[in-house]
């Protein structure tokens, strides 16, 4: 009896446990493209597979990875199985996803799309759609993003502007927050594809149908075995994906090189507004250094002086003459010392060895229409 009541808790926690277990939303394609839906329970489903519970645990985190002849492919809110047989989509009920997996996914996997894998086994066409999806998404959300930066920074690097308008800080601070996560997640995407193909044998173990079925054994008809044929598709999304980074990288030093115009545009208008303050303020100080006179004639003394009626003109003029001329010297003196020295002679054998200015790429044009009249003007302001 004792033993009875030691064990019972025990059994009921487990069924309590079971009975708790998360349920998988599954969506079913085989090698023809048929599609099945239905829903299973998590414990249920990796003792079908022959899985781990550990296996099934899916995060919010990017890999690749084999288990008992399965792959197991994680791509943060996509989650999917393969097997020689069939592909399992876990939890697809996301709306982009949906819509994918309805209209693309199922002809790709029969044949009828335009996947390189078609002629080799199932478990090639289904990495490279998987695959091909998520680069495609990654892509799109570059192509967003692109137009609505360089939109923005045309706008705010314009040098005739005096202010900065918040309105669109704000969108560029909230594109570039974009522009970062973007980088991070093709970053991810890299290091994870990057990671298979420096284990050989993890390439071997991708290739599933090399183990259940032994004349996959045998190379293929351009004469290159399945396992190369797993690495020169990894290597080919590895390629595209160091593409897309490139793209986001040149458009972040582009942010930043426009940031940097930016300042200079307002640190011009600054320096503008500062000079006239200091002109207006000598001035000022001319105006009040010859005001004296004014001033003493202006007190209760009597004098011979204030009897000519040709001593008030006289004594005016002085003082708008006296004004202007310590006004012009002071100008002088402060033109001297901001004018900037000229720039140093550049020999003649130097600009003819430049390269030619036409060998710029379309990026590199891009940039210079966008931003080139304002670097002009600033210089010459």
């Amino acid at each position: 009896a004792g033993k009875f009541y030691q064990h019972a808790p025990t059994e009921t926690s487990q069924a309590t446990l079971a009975s708790v277990s998360p349920v998988f939303a599954v969506m079913k394609f085989d090698k023809e493209g048929n599609t099945t839906y239905f829903e299973k329970k998590k414990t249920e489903l990796y003792q079908e597979l022959g899985l781990q519970a550990r296996d099934l645990r899916f995060q919010h985190v990017m890999s690749i990875a084999t288990r008992n002849n399965r792959i197991i492919m994680r791509m943060e809110f996509l989650k999917a199985v393969i097997t020689p047989e069939f592909l399992l989509i876990l939890d697809y009920r996301n709306l982009s996803l949906e819509h994918w997996l309805l209209n693309e996914l199922a002809s790709q996997l029969a044949g009828e799309g335009q996947l390189v894998t078609y002629s080799l086994p199932f478990e090639f066409r289904a990495i490279e759609a998987i695959l091909q999806y998520w680069i495609s998404k990654l892509q799109g959300r570059l192509n967003t993003l692109q137009p609505q930066i360089l939109e923005t920074l045309e706008a705010l690097v314009d040098p005739k502007l005096l202010s900065v308008d918040r309105s669109k800080l704000h969108i560029l601070l909230q594109n570039g927050k974009s522009l970062s996560e973007l980088e991070t997640d093709v970053k991810v995407f890299k290091e994870t594809i990057l990671e298979i193909l420096d284990e050989e044998e993890v390439i071997e173990e991708l290739c599933l149908s090399k183990w259940t079925d032994p004349q996959v054994f045998e190379e293929s008809t351009s004469g290159i075995d399945h396992a190369e044929e797993m690495e020169l598709l990894l290597e080919n999304y590895y390629r595209q994906a160091e593409d897309l980074l490139n793209e986001a990288r040149e458009l972040r030093v582009l942010i930043d090189d426009s940031e940097s115009i930016i300042f200079i545009n307002l640190d011009s208008h600054r320096n503008v507004m500062m000079r006239l303050n200091l002109q207006l303020t000598m001035g000022t100080f001319s105006v009040s250094l010859f005001g004296l006179i004014g001033v003493a004639f202006g007190m209760n003394l009597e004098s011979s002086l204030e009897e000519d009626p040709r001593i008030f003109w006289l004594v005016t003029g002085i003082m708008f003459l006296g004004s202007g001329l310590i006004w012009r010297r002071l100008l002088s003196f402060l033109g001297r010392h901001l004018d900037p020295p000229l720039p140093p002679q550049v020999p003649a054998a130097l600009k003819k060895s430049q390269p030619a200015a036409g060998r710029v790429d379309m990026k590199t044009s891009l940039k210079g229409e966008t931003f080139g009249l304002s670097r002009s003007t600033l210089t010459n302001q």
